[in-house]
């Protein structure tokens, strides 16, 4: 995603792992279901390994999401990239921003991520989201 010769990137990082907890509840939730199917008498085991096989699929598509999904800050642009087969961008240039703010809810803060809006666009479960406020501000200065 650069796209100036002298641009480089000064963060790639993740959103914040607090993503996943959604998702891991619900495939614990489906995981103790199915364990429990599987216990039964028939036909309940083959329900039982269908409903492990979804709670499998519900986590593993979720982490995946995760990881492919990053927040960049470069000298020139805060940006955040998503997708696996087609990769998609939404970003702005830094020095259109006129203010960045941050948002962040009681566990967001004591947990560690929060909100970004920088113009027009926002991004949510940022970890460490001061230091990146900071980072942006200095670099749109």
């Amino acid at each position: 995603m650069l796209s100036e010769p002298d641009e480089r990137i000064c963060l790639d990082s993740r959103r914040h792992g607090i993503v996943l907890l959604r998702p891991v509840a619900q495939a614990a939730a489906l995981g103790l279901f199915g364990g429990a199917a599987l216990m039964g008498g028939w036909p309940l085991p083959i329900v039982g390994a269908a409903i492990l096989a979804i709670g499998a699929v519900v986590l593993l598509v979720a982490v995946w999401q995760w990881e492919r999904t990053h927040v960049v800050v470069t000298t020139q642009k805060l940006y955040v990239v998503h997708g696996t087969l087609r990769r998609r961008a939404a970003g702005v240039r830094l020095s259109r921003i006129g203010t960045i703010e941050l948002e962040q809810t009681l566990l967001g803060r004591f947990s560690g991520y929060g909100t970004l809006v920088a113009g027009e666009l926002e991004i949510d479960f940022v970890p460490e989201p001061r230091r990146v406020c900071g980072l942006v501000a200095r670099l749109g200065a």
